[in-house]
């Protein structure tokens, strides 16, 4: 059974100086689901990932997890960001590290960490210094180190943004594969052909409102609104 799932959040609304950059917001995600929050930039797609995971605080609304609170719900759920922070360390050490702080003994470490790494494909780099990694490699270890917590939530962040073709297609083989072990997925992307091959279903923001959530087959087959029809055409909205 889920332990905090499906999300509800209702409402979920963010002000800056009387301007609300995220407004009455409302949409579940179900176990199992691959979901792509989608639209241009500013829309507000990694200010809600930051407010249901936990790390900024909405003005209104609620976020409710299931028979979970706040504090409870972060120990199920992880994030890997644009960007992501690594320690000065092996990349084996990052994600010993992770799990030596959420409590993992360390007799069973070892396991989790090479289990991790194969996971995302860098099995071969695991005494390799983080700080020589390539923009790719860093990315897979924080999504390796990230997994290697079992999460049942995994937000990610643009997280291929600003990485060349190649680089991007192991992400999302890695991304693939966390979520075919059974980790659902919440995703912020303003790549259209990413979220086409990834999503389940899409949450389209335009200027902090959800103006349509849908299935992706349908989604990319026939958009009801004017802004994501406008969007998946490549027009400035």
């Amino acid at each position: 059974m889920s332990a905090i799932l499906p999300l509800s959040v209702r409402d979920l609304t963010f002000r800056v100086d009387g301007r609300a950059l995220l407004d009455r917001v409302s949409f579940d995600i179900e176990p199992g689901k691959c979901v792509v929050i989608m639209g241009a930039n500013g829309a507000g797609k990694s200010l809600t990932l930051r407010l249901i995971h936990g790390l900024d605080a909405p003005s209104a609304g609620t976020i409710a997890w299931r028979g979970a609170k706040a504090a409870e719900a972060r120990l199920h759920q992880a994030m890997v960001f644009q960007r992501p922070i690594l320690l000065r360390r092996t990349a084996a050490a990052n994600i010993d590290y992770a799990l030596d702080v959420r409590g993992v003994a360390k007799a069973k470490r070892a396991e989790r960490v090479t289990e991790a790494l194969e996971l995302v494909g860098l099995g071969d780099i695991a005494n390799r210094p983080a700080r020589v990694l390539s923009g790719g490699e860093r990315q897979l270890l924080a999504l390796a180190r990230a997994s290697s917590l079992n999460p049942e939530v995994l937000f990610l962040d643009e997280p291929t943004a600003s990485l060349a073709p190649a680089a991007a297609k192991r992400v999302e083989q890695a991304i693939f594969a966390i979520h075919a072990a059974g980790t659902t997925i919440a995703m912020a992307t303003h790549d259209v052909g990413q979220a086409r091959r990834l999503a389940d279903e899409i949450l389209f923001l335009h200027e902090g409102r959800l103006v349509e959530r849908a299935e992706a087959s349908r989604f990319f087959a026939a958009p009801q609104s004017r802004e994501a029809r406008a969007y998946l055409n490549g027009e400035l909205i």
